[in-house]
């Protein structure tokens, strides 16, 4: 299974749901059974490491982002990936603009996987340290359901 998480610079909640899912992924024993990666509809960020605050508050829960480096989604992705998931509407709507006509990949919003009470991740970047928080908090639980979801497939 090659899951893509998307936000909008890919250094903030798309690499946070990468590296929390990676984690759980290898506690449960199925690292094996998944590739995951993570990108940005912008550019802004590319090469940069994730954001000093998010690293900071998955460290405080057990991930380490340190080694990843913020991409763009690239129209390859689209035939490359089974599933990708967006953080948000925004860039749901932008990844639907960009797919390329006959793509497998499957779009979808993260949270739709939880059956969370919100449907978006939101953006901690203009925020304070509560922010980064909640998207672990969401990010965990979405994680634990995609795993629900595709652990068992072979």
């Amino acid at each position: 299974m090659r899951i893509l998480f998307v936000c909008l610079g890919n250094i903030c909640r798309s690499p946070t749901a990468e590296g929390v899912l990676r984690t759980k992924l290898a506690k449960a024993g199925l690292a094996q059974r998944f590739e995951v990666a993570s990108a940005g509809t912008g550019d802004w960020h590319v090469g940069k490491a994730p954001d000093a605050r998010t690293q900071a508050a998955a460290r405080k829960r057990g991930y380490g982002l340190s080694a990843q480096r913020a991409q763009q989604v690239d129209p390859e992705d689209f035939f490359s990936r089974d599933l990708i998931l967006a953080m948000d509407r925004a860039n749901l709507a932008h990844l639907e603009r960009m797919r390329p006509e006959g793509s497998p990949a499957q779009l979808a919003l993260f949270l739709d996987y939880t059956g969370a009470a919100v449907a978006e991740v939101p953006d901690p970047y203009y925020g304070g340290e509560a922010g980064f928080d909640e998207v672990l908090d969401l990010v965990e639980a979405g994680c634990d359901a995609l795993i629900a979801e595709y652990g068992g497939r072979r």
